[in-house]
């Protein structure tokens, strides 16, 4: 019995080692999630962002395992298709709302995603440069453009190192008309302007 008990410690102890999943892996939980799911089908999850960098954020991601965009080639064309029908209903669903749609060309989340956010940015959850520039900026790559990639070449190319970084470093511009503030937070008052 105490060779049984030495046992189960011995394996309850290496459960509590077991790594914690990345953060890049959390789009999995979240989509599992009821409070989250926004709307579905038999193949896509339309989730709420936790983390949402404008009034209207939404994520859409396919059932099935596609781990990014470069993991796509004309056999997802549907799929893909089936992403655009969605889009409409968020459209149709916020009219009030400037909304776009589209996939971050070097995707931080594992599993492939893509973001339907409207235009104003206005969010406590908008803190970097960088978060402004990953939807600003062709960092952003429109959803209509990936479609038409796979399309045509059936695969999305991956851009350089180089590009990554100039974009997200770009300096800070409105999405909405041609100011150029110095920082963050002068854009995001600035942004207001834009909603009142």
């Amino acid at each position: 019995m105490s060779k049984r008990n030495y046992k189960s410690n011995n394996e309850s102890s290496s459960l509590a080692k077991q790594p914690k999943k990345h953060w890049s892996l959390g789009l999995l939980d979240t989509m599992k999630d009821p409070k989250y799911v926004y709307k579905d089908s038999e193949r896509v999850v339309v989730i709420k962002d936790k983390y949402p960098k404008a009034k209207v954020h939404y994520l859409v991601l396919p059932r099935e395992q596609i781990s990014s965009i470069f993991s796509l080639n004309k056999t997802h064309l549907s799929l893909l298709e089936e992403f655009g029908t969605f889009v409409k209903d968020i459209r149709q669903e916020h009219k009030d709302a400037d909304i776009v749609a589209g996939f971050h060309a070097v995707p931080s989340m594992h599993l492939m995603h893509m973001h339907v956010i409207s235009k104003d940015m206005i969010s406590d959850c908008l803190k970097t440069k960088t978060h402004w520039n990953s939807f600003t900026t062709k960092f952003f790559i429109p959803y209509e453009e990936i479609l038409e990639r796979i399309r045509n070449d059936g695969a999305v190319k991956r851009i350089s190192d180089e590009t990554h970084k100039q974009l997200l470093a770009m300096p800070l511009k409105c999405n909405q008309c041609e100011f150029v503030p110095k920082n963050l937070p002068i854009l995001k008052q600035h942004l207001l302007t834009h909603n009142s």
